[in-house]
């Protein structure tokens, strides 16, 4: 996404220079504010040219009078990496009660603490984090190839700190995964999103359109092209913006802290003991439901397992036992070894018949998952499973 250049302020700022010299020798913001309307006035009467009305904050109203910090970014149409990033920043110890000031008038964001996705600058030592400058191609790291978007930026610099913030105890291993985690399942889509990145290849048609992701949501939030909308209604859109971006940030952080991460140990029992359940090492019995695949395969290769994991048993809410088959990765639908053909789609004592094995439940159509009343007889299945 380029910027529009067109949305650029060039109207007369001649106060606006003194206001910031000022401000940076430590004047009031209202001593500054009172020379820079000064100068202003001296203009006019000498005859200098008539300003337009602002339609956006001039450099005295960005000017905080209560000492807190100001996060900058751009006006206009918003997105959502500058939309996350500045209710990222709004996350930390530094920027948490900043306020957030659109536009694009350089003199006005040269005061900003911070500035976001607009300057043309990636300078984090002056917190100035812009991505559309020619020649940035910044990566999350260097197992990362996708070029970061604001939202990339601000995520580098800012994450760990966040994720620590989040978690009940100081474990630094568990903050460091979860880092990574938040990056390549959603800070990760919004930097391609916003650069033009692609996640499949361009001679591959898409079966069906996707029309409900997070950034496009909040592109919705965006006054109509032919709708009018003044400044204080753009900044309550972004504002609302920020929290739809912000909510599914902290909402999927909290399913990992208070789900995921927990479900790590039950995976671990779970690999530790496959021998226990069947010589094949190839089936491992879960001692609850829970989310298993992802770790499957990380732990897989830390503990340098074997022989691949083809099945994985555990009990549903109703108290039945499942078996499901592992995935040949965790977000795919093809598995490593489905059940058998002919179990598929079939039910009940149908299939027990067909099976041999009294009380089984069903197996899925595609024979990725099926059910059975016991753990004996889930056992078994699973057994036929790996020797069919």
């Amino acid at each position: 996404r380029a910027q529009d250049p067109s949305r650029h302020d060039d109207r007369p700022q001649a106060a606006a220079p003194l206001l910031v010299r000022l401000a940076r020798r430590g004047a009031h913001p209202l001593q500054a504010a009172f020379a820079s309307a000064s100068v202003a006035l001296n203009l006019r009467i000498r005859g200098g040219s008539a300003q337009r009305p602002s339609t956006g904050p001039s450099l005295a109203c960005a000017m905080s009078t209560d000492n807190k910090k100001r996060i900058g970014t751009h006006d206009g149409t918003f997105h959502c990496d500058e939309a996350l990033a500045c209710f990222l920043l709004k996350q930390t110890s530094t920027f948490k009660d900043s306020t957030v000031t659109r536009t694009r008038d350089p003199a006005v964001l040269d005061s900003m603490d911070v500035v976001v996705d607009v300057g043309a600058t990636y300078e984090p030592e002056k917190h100035r984090y812009d991505h559309h400058q020619r020649g940035f191609e910044h990566t999350f790291d260097d197992a990362h190839k996708t070029k970061l978007s604001s939202a990339g930026l601000v995520y580098k610099h800012f994450g760990l700190e966040i994720i620590r913030g989040r978690l009940p105890s100081g474990d630094e291993g568990a903050a460091k995964l979860l880092y990574t985690k938040m990056y390549d399942n959603l800070i990760e889509e919004l930097d391609g999103v916003d650069n033009g990145v692609i996640n499949y290849p361009a001679d591959v048609q898409p079966k069906y359109k996707v029309s409900t992701t997070l950034p496009q949501r909040v592109g919705g939030l965006n006054p109509y092209w032919n709708e009018e909308c003044s400044h204080e209604q753009m900044q309550e859109r972004f504002e609302k913006a920020m929290e739809m971006a912000g909510g599914v940030f902290t909402s999927m952080l909290d399913y990992y802290i208070k789900a995921w991460m927990p479900a790590r140990s039950v995976v671990v029992e779970a690999l530790e003991g496959r021998h226990k359940v069947d010589e094949s090492g190839q089936i491992m019995v879960l001692n609850s439901g829970c989310p298993w695949k992802e770790h499957l395969f990380d732990l897989e290769k830390e503990l340098k397992v074997e022989k691949p994991i083809l099945y994985a048993l555990f009990t549903d809410q109703s108290g039945n036992w499942r078996i499901q088959c592992v995935p040949s990765k965790p977000d795919g639908f093809e598995n490593r070894k489905s059940m058998p053909e002919a179990w598929r789609g079939v039910r009940d004592e149908a299939l027990s018949e067909l099976t041999g094995l009294p009380g089984c439940i069903f197996v899925h159509a595609s024979g990725f998952i099926g059910g059975h009343a016991t753990y004996e007889g889930v056992l078994a299945m699973a057994r036929k499973s790996v020797a069919a």
